[in-house]
């Protein structure tokens, strides 16, 4: 996975995920949720070559990954200790990073509220 097409095809299978720029155009954020309250679970900017993207993790999780993998560093303008950031070129496994953002989706789902799961059907 090194591009935004692909990165974009796996967020697009994860239940309720709206892609927005909300800061400008060339940050893509992935959201979960409904309308006035989606969450964020992956960004990117879109011009960057290589593809990065920040993903939510748990902390341990995070120390655990930025250890093993050159290519995963702390999350670019986010909170360090729950985001890391994943250069996509190639050097961290397909599957590692589809499950990354599957896993950064599921820890954003289950941090709503329990009315707001409930409006997603989850």
């Amino acid at each position: 996975m090194q591009s935004i097409a692909d990165l974009r095809a796996v967020c697009a299978a994860l239940l309720h995920t709206q892609e927005t720029f909300p800061f400008d155009m060339t940050t893509l954020v992935f959201k979960v949720g409904g309308p006035g309250w989606a969450k964020m679970y992956a960004l990117t900017n879109v011009n960057a070559d290589p593809v990065t993207v920040s993903l939510k993790v748990r902390p341990e999780r995070g120390d655990e990954l930025r250890t093993a993998h050159g290519a995963i560093s702390p999350g670019y303008h986010l909170n360090k200790r729950h985001w890391v950031t994943v250069t996509l070129d190639g050097r961290v496994p397909d599957a590692l990073i589809r499950e990354l953002v599957t896993d950064s989706h599921a820890l954003v789902v289950k941090g709503l509220t329990r009315v707001q799961r409930a409006e997603l059907g989850s």
